[in-house]
């Protein structure tokens, strides 16, 4: 029998609002399980005083302390996910003190989580899979070039994505909006074996991510299901030929987003999520049909735009559609309106979840939306760093699984 995950919790309120169970059950439904590190109260009172943060609340207190037991060894765990409440500014401190505190004096993968009391077990799926995911499969997760002949599908929420890959190179794609899941992926994949001029017989290994992997996956026998966290940022660093050293994945999704942290391939502190639709491609989607173009055109207007020139509120996507009627009712031109959207995405990126890893150049930025200049200028400037678009980016998920799945074709 397999030994579960061990993911140590540092936290602070969740059994007070209800949610401990959720984290739990998402912890046993990808293999992991939750405890609690052992530290002793003159541990508490020394671990507190070294780390110097000053903190009232005692079960913050106790977080510290046994993050301090985890880097030093006191106490053995696979991974570490630390959680604490929206609502508290004092305990978001401690939480990204923390981590990274322990990104930067240990090897353990970490996620870091702010919590209400709707969390559910679903919410914290894909992170607590991807924990598990980077403590058992280092080695596949370590693999730098693909091997055979396999083919990689992206189910996503707004796009299916499939690529052929061969000894390294990418032979074949496909691309369309997601309709009907199971349909969406048989299409593409049909669109990437013909670019390819391979049949499906002859592909050795399969791999899916993406909302609809499970689905996906069972009906083709994938031999690789992977979370899109681990997958994107091995895509990314992949076709970024950024392999080696430190690097940072930003993916701006349909529905969330996500942050990666990411040292020798292998993605060490990450986040995903976002407050709203309005901080995520979607948004950027009814940008452009508001202002009456494809979404492939808002790029080039939103670079020909000064952004600066319109207000915008897109914390939600209804009160930022109020923004983009209001702006061009009062005159402004759909290039400034296209720049601000763009910008006000990119910063709403940049405060909600770019806070929660430790940025390090070079940053890498993957999925559909990287294709929109704005969005990747607004970015570049608010990070004042130039941002690495590699190409084939929108396929980052179809790469990052074809290229993983050869780890599972077996040698004759």
């Amino acid at each position: 029998m397999t030994q579960p995950v061990r993911i140590a919790q540092l936290s602070c309120g969740p059994e007070y609002s209800g949610i401990q169970n959720e984290i739990n059950e998402a912890a046993r439904e990808v293999g992991g399980e939750i405890f609690f590190p052992d530290v002793a109260l003159k541990d508490i009172r020394r671990d507190f005083e070294k780390f110097g943060l000053d903190v009232r609340s005692p079960d913050l207190k106790l977080a510290i302390a046994r993050a301090m037991a985890l880097v030093e060894g006191r106490v053995e765990a696979d991974a570490v996910f630390i959680a604490t409440c929206f609502r508290c500014a004092e305990a978001a401190i401690v939480r990204n003190e923390l981590r990274r505190y322990i990104n930067e004096h240990s090897k353990l993968p970490v996620v870091s989580y702010s919590f209400t009391e709707r969390t559910t077990a679903g919410t914290l799926l894909t992170r607590m899979e991807a924990l598990t995911t980077i403590a058992k499969r280092r080695a596949l997760l370590a693999r730098e070039t693909q091997k055979g002949l396999t083919l990689g599908l992206d189910s996503g929420s707004a796009t299916t994505k499939a690529v052929v890959m061969r000894d390294n190179k990418i032979i074949g794609t496909g691309w369309q909006p997601t309709t009907e899941v199971l349909k969406s992926a048989n299409e593409v994949i049909a669109h990437a074996l013909a670019e390819a001029g391979v049949t499906r017989e002859e592909i050795q290994a399969v791999g899916t991510t993406g909302y609809g992997r499970f689905l996906v996956g069972k009906e083709i026998n994938a031999d690789l299901i992977q979370e899109e966290l681990t997958v994107n940022s091995k895509g990314a660093v992949y076709l970024a030929d950024r392999q080696h050293g430190p690097a940072t994945v930003i993916d701006i999704g349909g529905m969330d987003n996500k942050a990666i942290s990411v040292m020798d391939g292998i993605p060490g502190v990450f986040t995903m999520g976002g407050i709203c639709a309005g901080a995520s491609g979607r948004f950027l989607e009814m940008t452009a049909k508001r202002l009456g173009v494809e979404i492939t055109e808002l790029g080039p207007l939103s670079m020909k735009g000064m952004g600066a020139r319109v207000p915008m509120n897109s914390y939600c996507i209804v009160f930022g559609t109020q923004s983009l009627v209001n702006a061009l009712a009062a005159g402004s031109t759909r290039e400034d309106v296209a720049a601000a959207a763009c910008h006000s995405v990119a910063e709403q990126v940049y405060e909600q979840q770019l806070q929660e890893v430790d940025i390090k150049e070079p940053v890498i930025m993957v999925g559909g939306t990287s294709l929109i200049e704005g969005l990747v200028f607004a970015m570049g400037e608010l990070l004042q760093t130039k941002i690495v678009v590699p190409p084939y980016s929108q396929y980052i998920g179809a790469v990052g699984s074809a290229l993983l799945a050869s780890g599972f074709i077996k040698d004759d």
